[in-house]
């Protein structure tokens, strides 16, 4: 969020005023585009990055109001959502010359600082999309940061809600299906948002082409393919982020709304202000701001609005492409396009790599293509942009003239000599242009971007170990990586046997418990559960009723004891059942309870396994054998 004096509306009269300001600044702006006071004649480019922290066991770190304390003499690092999360903004520059280059020294200059602070506190810093490691206890309210705007826009989403939960489902390589009780999910995403200042006369061609290049851009910069230690889409941030903000609900009729973050409806086709109209439509206002400006006076007087209803507002729609004001003290009035779907990560090098070719797009694409409505349907644009954020690099789209071409063709055959060229009209230096766009051309040949060296490198280690080890391992080889600089293409895969700093007391049971359960009902046949117990190779079946509950534990004692018994005999009438021999009230265990604590347990009351349930739903299950697994792991590294 860009403003933050902003507070939940406490009523219709405050609702109606604020919305008053909101009218009056959509007139104040309309104005001042009909009567030319926007800046003209140069080009700006900026950025902000975004980051996570990472304690010692390689998990998010929720200290972030520690680590803004000894950053407090800079004014360019900022809070975000949740504990575990920064943001630095960076100094607008024009675009030309070296301007990438030193906007890359700027970024590793100051994450140097950041990283020097936060070392202090045995904390790291990770540009990512999606931290490896982050659990979904880590994105309840208790790591919202403590700052008012944060909470007022948790509780206006929360008050839009018309269910009961938020939910997210994803399917990729694995699948995921999860409720959750808070817009935090949204708190996982961590991007490198670029901006690029557009001239009002402009704004409609270039807007447009930045919807056009979404899907290319995603599909070379994608990064986030990891959530809860599951394999999904290549750019999982775009699913997870609409989803985690999404209050709408299922009905039986076919009524159409829009998400709060979306990528939009159609072209746009008169002027920046049917994006801001729209948006104050579709959208009910959620905050507040004591506003006392009145944009309308401040035009009549001669004077440039701040127009802080409207920004407001406008940073509680999220697009993808979003539309952005800005009135700098001494300066005329511009608009920028925040392109926000590149992620963080996986160097500092490749998210310059990403912004120029970005850039250089936008320009090239503007000089070669005086409307793209004429050369491309919006659909197949969309069409585009879901296919890069699910299969990335993998992807094969729709481009000019209904094309059909993949993501690999289209960028190296069309795009980076595009790229090039709109680079060059700005005069950038060349040494900048062959660097950046020269790393977009490695990675897209070898075809690795951050995402398929996650998604590789996280399947080879999840064949050797437990998922929270292999998560860990790939936060701290990510980490030493980016403090080496070298571009993702250039990663060799991780050896799991090279990481030595693992331990898994960190863990709660949640990351340890297997999820993967088979279960019988009560009134299953022993024939059957004995048979799935040998198929499964497991001395334990939890035994649950038709909507999950727990409400037995059949173990394979009990199982050799029945059969043994000379008294038990078959009966084809009254065959005996699983609530027949099983334990009615077997000792269970909470997600969120350590796993020294459940091994503690276990060895108290002498039993191989503990079933994981909340709110009486049978969530997974350990056993002596997950202990044995990282018993194993450590005895091995000791030897080493």
């Amino acid at each position: 969020m860009g403003e933050h004096k902003v507070s939940l509306l406490q009523g219709g009269t405050e609702m109606q005023n604020f919305v008053r300001h909101l009218l009056d600044d959509v007139q104040a702006l309309e104005y001042m585009l009909d009567n030319d006071w926007f800046e003209s004649g140069v080009t700006r480019i900026g950025a902000e990055q975004e980051m996570c922290l990472v304690n010692k066991h390689w998990k998010p770190s929720s200290n972030a109001m520690d680590v803004l304390k000894k950053l407090k003499r800079y004014d360019w690092v900022e809070t975000e959502l949740a504990k575990f999360n920064l943001e630095i903004t960076l100094t607008p520059r024009e675009l030309k010359g070296k301007a990438f280059s030193k906007m890359e020294q700027e970024i590793k200059k100051r994450l140097d600082i950041i990283r020097s602070k936060a070392a202090e506190l045995d904390t790291e810093i990770l540009l990512t999309g999606i931290m490896p490691t982050l659990r979904k206890t880590d994105l309840g309210m208790h790591n919202l940061t403590p700052k008012k705007r944060y909470a007022a826009l948790m509780e206006a989403i929360n008050a839009q809600l018309v269910g009961n939960t938020y939910e997210l489902r994803l399917s990729g390589i694995d699948e995921i299906l999860v409720k959750h009780d808070s817009p935090m999910l949204e708190a996982s995403n961590t991007s490198f948002q670029v901006h690029l200042q557009i001239e009002p006369k402009n704004f409609v061609k270039m807007y447009n082409i930045s919807q056009a290049l979404a899907g290319p851009v995603i599909a070379t910069s994608a990064n986030s393919p990891l959530l809860f230690g599951k394999r999904l889409w290549h750019e999982s941030r775009i699913a997870l982020f609409q989803q985690a903000l999404d209050t709408r609900t299922s009905h039986d009729h076919m009524r159409e709304r829009s998400p709060r973050v979306n990528f939009g409806n159609d072209w746009l086709q008169d002027s920046v202000l049917e994006i801001y109209r729209e948006d104050i439509m579709r959208f009910r206002v959620l905050l507040s701001s004591d506003v006392t400006e009145e944009s309308l006076q401040k035009i009549t007087a001669g004077k440039i609005p701040g127009l802080r209803a409207l920004q407001v507002h406008n940073g509680t729609v999220y697009r993808w492409n979003r539309p952005c004001y800005g009135a700098p003290s001494g300066m005329k009035p511009h608009l920028r396009i925040e392109c926000r779907v590149i992620p963080a990560g996986p160097t500092v090098v490749d998210e310059m790599a990403n912004a120029t070719f970005w850039l250089g797009c936008m320009e090239g694409m503007a000089l070669k293509y005086d409307d793209i409505r004429k050369q491309m349907s919006f659909a197949d644009v969309r069409d585009n942009f879901a296919k890069a954020s699910r299969t990335g690099i993998d992807s094969k789209f729709t481009w000019i003239k209904n094309k059909k071409i993949t993501a690999s063709d289209l960028i190296l055959k069309e795009l980076l000599p595009i790229a090039e060229a709109g680079l060059k009209h700005h005069k950038v230096d060349t040494k900048d242009i062959d660097k950046y766009l020269g790393i977009i051309k490695e990675r897209t040949q070898r075809h690795c971007t951050g995402a398929r060296w996650l998604l590789r490198s996280f399947t080879s280690m999840k064949a050797e170990t437990n998922t929270d080890e292999a998560l860990a391992a790939l936060t701290a080889v990510t980490i030493e990586n980016q403090k080496r600089g070298n571009p993702v293409h250039e990663w060799k895969m991780p050896v799991l046997e090279k990481f030595k700093s693992y331990s898994p007391f960190s863990m709660v049971v949640s990351e340890f418990m297997n999820t993967d359960l088979i279960t019988v009902q009560k009134d299953d046949i022993l024939d059957l559960v004995s048979k799935m117990m040998l198929w499964r190779k497991t001395r334990y079946m939890p035994v649950e009723n038709a909507k999950g509950q727990m409400v037995g534990l059949v173990t394979s004692s009990m199982l050799l004891k029945h059969f043994t018994n000379k008294e038990s005999k078959y009966n084809e009438d009254a065959p005996a059942l699983a609530q027949d021999i099983m334990i009615e009230d077997p000792i269970v265990v909470s997600p969120d309870i350590s796993i020294r604590q459940a091994l503690n347990l276990m060895q108290k009351h002498q039993i191989g396994c503990l079933p994981v349930v909340k709110d009486g739903e049978l969530m997974g299950i350990i056993t002596e054998r997950h202990f044995l697994q990282v018993t194993g792991r450590l005895l091995k590294r000791l030897k080493e």
